[in-house]
């Protein structure tokens, strides 16, 4: 069965607006796991717009469930994930003036130095994730990189105009997922998911988690972080495995 890992960046967004004290993300996950969720995921930025050091630090210290590091392929979340030790890490890009990650990580012609990189990982028992595009030259290079995971973009599918385009984006991903379990790669789903074009995966097979953050958040403004998480494990927990 498919599970929901949720991003709680966006707790972080609204403290440093204020530069204080709450919401502090580490209760947030707390309550996100009473209600369900498999995993947390926070994204440490270069630019520390939101999730912090002490963050990282404090939820490995205090989950009970999986802490996902997302995270750019630099010297400094290297050590950082060294130091910490969360349960896995996924790279992706960054770039300083973007609102939130735009797509895949580009892979190609750089297996060799994300291998390395992910070697010390590796040997730390830190499992791996690649973000990238549907794109066949993207998850093929994320294999020889020797990623456990790819975590596939499914931005450019929820941000698509009109059915015909959505439907081709989605298309796309169903294909990537297919091949990535031929390359023998594990499949999770990630970026502008929410309630309703999750549903869209719902007879897929081959995934095993849903990175979703933005909308969860943005219900629990309406309903309470508790019963918007749960009506996401619930739609989550309905899909095939």
């Amino acid at each position: 069965m498919p599970v929901l890992c949720v991003n709680v960046d966006h707790v972080a967004t609204l403290r440093q607006a204020r530069r204080g004290r709450e919401p502090e993300p580490a209760a947030a996950a707390a309550v996100c796991e009473l209600a369900g969720a498999a995993g947390i995921i926070v994204h440490l930025r270069e630019d520390r717009r939101h999730i912090q050091d002490r963050d990282v630090r404090l939820l490995r210290q205090t989950l009970n469930s999986k802490l996902c590091l997302e995270m750019a392929a630099t010297a400094e979340m290297q050590r950082i994930a060294l130091e910490v030790g969360p349960d896995a890490v996924c790279l992706v890009p960054e770039k300083r003036e973007e609102l939130t990650t735009e797509g895949g990580l580009d892979c190609i012609g750089r297996e060799g130095a994300l291998a390395d990189f992910l070697a010390p990982l590796h040997e730390r028992g830190i499992h791996s994730s690649l973000f990238v595009d549907a794109d066949p030259r993207q998850i093929e290079a994320a294999a020889r990189a020797g990623s456990e995971y790819v975590e596939i973009h499914t931005g450019h599918y929820a941000d698509a105009a009109g059915a015909a385009r959505r439907k081709a984006e989605l298309e796309k991903i169903i294909a990537g997922i297919r091949q990535a379990r031929d390359l023998g790669l594990l499949v999770n789903l990630g970026h502008g998911l929410n309630y309703l074009n999750v549903r869209a995966f719902a007879r897929v097979p081959g995934i095993r988690e849903y990175s979703i953050g933005h909308s969860i958040m943005a219900r629990a403004i309406l309903t309470g972080l508790d019963r918007a998480v749960r009506d996401m494990v619930e739609i989550v927990q309905s899909f095939v495995d």
